[in-house]
């Protein structure tokens, strides 16, 4: 199958559902454009029609209003979400984001996200998701906390480790994840307390958690780009790579491609941007960034123009960025090889039509960036207590699985003859899809 080569969503398995359900598309929203696609996944791998209803929605939506009380004394009003999207498969699974354009729809779709990313690499989770509209730069630890806690509290019926356990997101850390724990771990009656550790992932390591997500979440990118550089003609030694945002994730993803001998050419960041042709010491540039808080006047590397950035020569982009970061102007300008989306959902569908035309491959968050489940999975269980674990075994495991679920996506890939984020979405459907057919539907 040539590397152009692409199934174009339709509107067609789609558009009987959303007709059905209510449903009226809007162009741009996270939620309805992830609902299409994934029917029309659902359409080629054959679900039946009473599974693509039951996907085509979340199963619950909570929306929280909360004061809390700032430094200064006065008291402000925040929205939360929790969105839980599928069970089918165990759990509840998702990250936490705190974002100032936080909405409901792009809540929901990341949970739909969340469902298929868990299928894919085969962990026992279904798809959740949820945060608080807020931009945390703009508050201090205190006032952080204090938002975390009584979000925390709102939603802490909707939780539990054999209901629905939360992870980090964008605007959110390990520290954030400690102090939804400890609310939690305070507000539940003995003798459960002690099992809430299990709700939360991403926990600092004193509190039972790795410690390390980011640098797990690259050695997954680095695994998948093992096993997927070579169908599109290329090698990871020699690819050049720019990168579009340089938070925690895409510092480590940015990281572990150089301990690789991979050129990090270009980085992009909060709307500056920096090239080297020789490539970037990403190391001193993270170093940067954690003093400074951005990468603006790092001396390491030359400041460019947006503009520039785009059209920069380089084999692969990683988008480490915010929802949308890529668009279809932007992905106009791109002359990469292969666009890696890690992070959820960080091009427009516009932009992956671009992308494809332009015979770009892009390879989805849901395969991309499904390590991060990967490590939830072994915190829940609790493997650091197993007698035979070792701090070596996590990476290895991270790796082996991220290759297989690599594995999938080609398989699914030539039997389709689609484009690979459909066949992402068709390998974790045809298991959501036996396990539906297995249990059936209630009553």
């Amino acid at each position: 199958m040539e590397r152009s080569s692409v199934t174009r969503t339709t509107r067609s398995a789609a558009s009987r559902i959303f007709e059905e359900i209510g449903l009226v598309p809007q162009h741009g929203n996270l939620f309805h454009e992830t609902a299409e696609k994934l029917l029309h996944a659902a359409d080629l791998v054959g679900l039946r029609h009473h599974q693509q209803i039951i996907l085509a929605q979340p199963r619950s939506e909570v929306m929280v209003h909360f004061p809390v009380q700032m430094d200064d004394g006065r008291h402000r009003l925040f929205k939360g979400y929790r969105v839980q999207h599928s069970n089918a498969l165990g759990p509840f699974l998702g990250g936490l984001r705190y974002a100032p354009h936080l909405s409901l729809d792009a809540v929901k779709g990341h949970a739909m996200l969340a469902t298929l990313r868990a299928s894919l690499v085969r962990v026992p989770f279904g798809g959740a998701f949820g945060g608080v509209k807020v931009h945390p730069p703009e508050l201090s630890s205190d006032e952080l906390m204090r938002v975390t806690r009584r979000f925390c509290s709102a939603i802490s019926h909707q939780l539990g480790p054999a209901y629905d356990i939360v992870a980090p997101d964008a605007g959110t850390d390990a520290q954030v994840m400690a102090w939804f724990f400890d609310t939690l771990a305070q507000t539940t009656p003995e003798p459960s307390r002690q099992d809430q550790s299990r709700t939360v992932s991403g926990k600092p390591a004193e509190l039972g958690g790795f410690g390390t997500r980011g640098r797990l979440i690259a050695s997954g990118v680095v695994a998948v780009l093992e096993e997927l550089l070579g169908d599109a003609l290329l090698e990871l030694e020699t690819a050049r790579v720019a990168m579009v945002g340089f938070g925690q994730a895409g510092s480590a993803v940015a990281r572990a491609l150089a301990s690789r001998g991979v050129r990090v050419t270009a980085v992009l960041a909060s709307g500056a941007a920096l090239y080297e042709s020789g490539g970037i010491d990403v190391a001193q540039l993270a170093q940067f960034r954690a003093k400074t808080g951005g990468i603006e006047g790092f001396e390491g590397a030359t400041a460019v123009l947006e503009r520039d950035f785009w059209e920069a020569p380089c084999e692969l982009v990683v988008l480490c960025a915010g929802d949308s970061a890529l668009d279809a102007a932007r992905a106009a300008a791109c002359r990469a090889r292969m666009v890696i989306e890690v992070g959820g959902a960080n091009m427009t569908a516009d932009a992956e039509e671009v992308l494809v035309r332009q015979g770009i491959e892009v390879v989805p968050d849901i395969l991309a960036g499904a390590a991060g489940d990967v490590a939830s999975a072994l915190e829940w269980r609790d493997v650091r207590h197993e007698h035979d674990f070792r701090k070596d075994d996590l990476d290895q495991h991270v790796r082996r699985q991220m290759t297989l679920a690599a594995r999938r996506v080609r398989v699914a890939r030539m039997r389709y003859e689609c484009d690979m984020r459909t066949a992402a979405m068709c390998a974790s459907l045809e298991r959501i899809g036996r396990v539906y057919a297995l249990r059936g539907v209630f009553p």
